[in-house]
């Protein structure tokens, strides 16, 4: 054949081969168009939206649903986050429409010179295409939907509008959903605040979010972030001077990260404030009001926790929780392992996978062990040399070789590391507490929770003790049974015998009874006020004992207790009846306020995710709309009388602060099972509870003075910081009397001053009988 016919047909048979190849082209592309997804869900974007809890001062304090996602306008998007985007994304995007033809062909040619494909050429609107109607599988018939919904997308929607839909929806890796959600899981902020090297940090995610996630893998991450920041800087969107900071900022931010991984820290960044109890509480109540759209619907619940209460709380608790332990002694290693030696790195690792980091307890592996010094590994090969210190000798015992094999500390075992504070910052070794704590405080003005720790650590046990524990309260529930008397006729100054009681089987519903002080010691004769202040067992029982056990079970209820949960009997004097931490906020909230009973409320206000408010809390207020359940004359002389238990009883210890308007009363349960301080400031009502969720005994000596009066003092040193101190008001209807301290009576050249009534009855309710109840005897001196 002529070569010039050859390569004449040669020619004319590729040309019909392409001609053919087009028309196939255009006959896929044209079915392809009919059958492309409807973009509504662009031109009426409504993503899923999780659930949000914040604090009062709007703190996240918790999330629920399947996606991180905040929608943030783009007119609230910062320039360097916009172009830090397009840069590392699309740096034609506001040139091209929809398939770039101009980065296809160079990311061809990249990639063919490398060998290996290097670059991608999808645009922002091809990935918004693909992420919201198509799959991510790597055929030819996704890529022709991807080019067309991309081009369709680009007929309806403007560019500005395509970048918020994406700058909202692309995935960035911890669960999080958009710029939005990502800069609050990465560096807990608002987007609008984020800095030049966190916005090109964040703009280098989409490529790969598990590859370039910054807490996972600092270094990779790093290295995308120089990239989209030398990108920025040859297009023209930052200066030399900008990018040099930048470059700054990033190796700050490097270290930093290096720092969180190797502390085991696998999430992002947690929550700004430890409250993840109330977060669950706001939860449960949510879905309980929107329950088919509570996870999807972007509800944000604004509570009444104040972050720095909250925060003060967490620690106080965590701090007397620890000390209560340390107290006990250290109980030994929480698991072993065979670590032969010359075991690597991963050995190490495999051993700590599933031992669970709680919060500053951090898990660790022992590789060397003397009596005096101790060398563990941490994750990612972390190595610590802790010394142990001559006051840890039950540690130091666990070092010894008399140590049983469960107890020693050898190469292999699990322990605990922290830094403790007391000790400046030097890392200790320790154990996961058993015991368990619970804390609540409460403006008693209008019953909003200021904070609430329902326990040592929510990730290890979600029981919330503060509204689900019902324990025993021991002599905190005392001036409930003392402000009964009150309105039967006792004064502050009514002298009662400290002396030995016997209760029969009938008087207790069970055997006979032969309680005890707490000290074993019987002092006499005293006035009320000294009684309560020294928790006397068998004052509180002849006071009971006087006014009626039934009266005293109805009179209880006007604080919000229940009343089947304080049988009628003497005991109730020592407090053997239930309680919640919860409802003993409410009662002495009483107290606290004048005479009022406010309900404990925690959602402040609901809004949806456009700000539409839903719902708002209307709380009563004291004084104001709240029923008067206690009279102002009442709860003065019961304040007073409490405030004497701080300054001279079993809480002297709260003078630590320097305040003399403190308020409150210590209980300590039956054989140690139950430790309880609770007190007040007339703005701040505090709750602790200390105990075993199976009860058992705490401890000799562990009381409600020494173990939960520690966690309420450290709390309110740091809620009342800055709180002017009130001052004490005399009711019109209480006279102040100076008296002789031993008879009680009134004495016009006596030593001490008491308050009593100016009227002998109470004037707003009557007093209720009951049949089988002995009469009162109103001699003030003797019961």
């Amino acid at each position: 054949m002529n070569p010039i016919r050859w390569i004449a047909w040669t020619f004319g048979v590729l040309a019909g081969l392409a001609c053919a190849g087009l028309v196939l082209l255009a006959f896929v592309f044209l079915l392809a168009w009919d059958n492309l997804p409807s973009i509504d869900a662009l031109t009426d974007y409504r993503p899923k939206i999780p659930l949000r809890i914040y604090t009062l001062e709007g703190t996240l304090i918790g999330e629920f649903g399947e996606e991180r996602r905040m929608i943030v306008r783009i007119d609230d998007v910062p320039p360097a986050l916009r172009d830090a985007i397009i840069a590392a994304e699309d740096e034609r995007f506001y040139a091209h429409t929809g398939i770039d033809l101009i980065g296809v062909v160079r990311a061809a040619t990249a990639n063919v010179l490398a060998g290996r494909t290097r670059q991608g050429a999808s645009t922002i609107t091809m990935q918004l295409a693909r992420n919201l109607f198509l799959s991510n599988e790597r055929t030819f018939t996704r890529k022709i939907y991807e080019a067309l919904l991309a081009y369709r997308i680009e007929t309806s929607l403007t560019k500005d509008q395509i970048l918020e839909t994406y700058i909202n929806q692309i995935y960035l890796g911890q669960r999080a959903y958009g710029f939005a959600a990502a800069a609050q899981a990465y560096y807990g902020r608002a987007v609008t605040d984020l800095s030049l090297a966190e916005a090109a940090m964040l703009a280098g995610l989409p490529k790969a979010p598990s590859s370039f996630n910054p807490v996972v893998n600092p270094k990779r991450a790093h290295q995308r972030q120089l990239y989209v920041l030398r990108r920025m800087l040859e297009l023209g969107n930052i200066d030399e001077k900008q990018h040099a900071e930048a470059l700054r900022v990033a190796q700050v931010q490097l270290a930093e990260g290096e720092a969180r991984r190797q502390a085991g820290r696998r999430d992002a960044i947690d929550m700004p404030v430890r409250a993840e109890f109330v977060a669950e509480m706001v939860r449960q109540a949510l879905f309980e009001r929107y329950p088919e759209e509570v996870y999807a619907r972007g509800l944000r619940v604004y509570t009444t926790i104040s972050r720095a209460d909250q925060e003060a709380a967490y620690a106080s608790l965590r701090k007397g929780v620890l000390d209560f332990d340390r107290r006990q002694g250290y109980r030994g290693p929480e698991n072993f392992v065979n670590l032969p030696q010359g075991a690597g790195d991963e050995a190490i690792e495999d051993a700590l996978q599933d031992v669970v980091d709680h919060d500053d307890l951090l898990a660790a592996i022992v590789l060397e062990a003397t009596p005096r010094q101790v060398t563990v590994q941490r994750r990612a090969g972390e190595k610590l040399v802790v010394d142990i210190l001559r006051s840890d000798q039950r540690l130091a015992d666990s070092l010894g070789r008399q140590a049983t094999d469960a107890r020693r500390i050898r190469r292999g075992s699990i322990v605990r590391v922290f830094r403790d504070a007391d000790e400046k910052g030097r890392w200790r070794i320790w154990q996961l507490p058993e015991v368990e704590a619970a804390f609540v405080s409460m403006d008693p003005r209008d019953g909003a929770i200021r904070s609430l720790v329902g326990g040592f650590d929510f990730s290890r046990n979600k029981y919330n003790r503060v509204t689900q524990a019902w324990r025993q309260p021991g002599s905190s529930f005392k001036p409930f049974v003392y402000a009964a008397a009150l309105d039967r006729g006792f004064t502050a100054s009514t002298i009662v015998p400290d002396e030995p009681v016997v209760v029969d089987a009938a008087m207790t519903g069970g055997q006979a009874w032969e309680p005890k002080n707490y000290d074993g010691k019987f002092e006499g004769p005293m006035r009320v006020r000294t009684a309560l202040a020294k928790s006397k067992n068998m004052v509180s029982i002849r006071i009971l004992q006087a006014i009626g056990t039934r009266y005293a079970q109805d009179y209880i209820t006007r604080f919000g207790f229940d009343a089947d949960r304080h049988p009628p009997y003497l005991t109730m004097a020592l407090g053997a009846g239930s309680v919640t931490p919860m409802q003993m906020a409410r009662g002495y909230g009483v107290f606290a306020n004048g005479g009022y009973r406010v309900e404990p409320y925690l959602i402040s206000r609901i809004v949806d995710d456009r700000g539409n408010l839903l719902a708002e809390a209307k709380p009563a207020r004291a004084g104001v709309d709240a029923p008067r359940v206690l009279e102002e004359r009442n709860a003065f002389v019961m304040d007073n009388l409490m405030r004497e238990v701080v300054r001279s009883g079993t809480a002297t210890s709260a003078m630590s602060l320097g305040r003399n308007d403190l308020a409150g009363k210590t209980g300590t349960t039956n054989d140690y099972n139950d430790a309880w301080f609770a007190g007040y400031q007339s703005t701040l009502v505090g709750i602790a509870w200390v105990g075993y969720d199976t009860p058992k005994r705490l401890g000799n000596q562990e009381t409600g003075g020494r173990t939960a009066l520690p966690i309420w003092t450290n709390y309110m040193a740091r809620a009342l910081k800055g709180v002017p101190q009130s001052q004490l008001i005399v009711p019109d209807d209480v006279v102040a009397v100076k008296i002789d301290p031993d008879s009680g009576l009134a004495d016009p050249d006596g030593r001490l001053v008491e308050y009593f009534y100016r009227t002998a009855q109470p004037r707003d309710r009557p007093v209720q009988r009951h049949d089988d109840e002995p009469p009162i005897d109103r001699d003030r001196r003797v019961f």
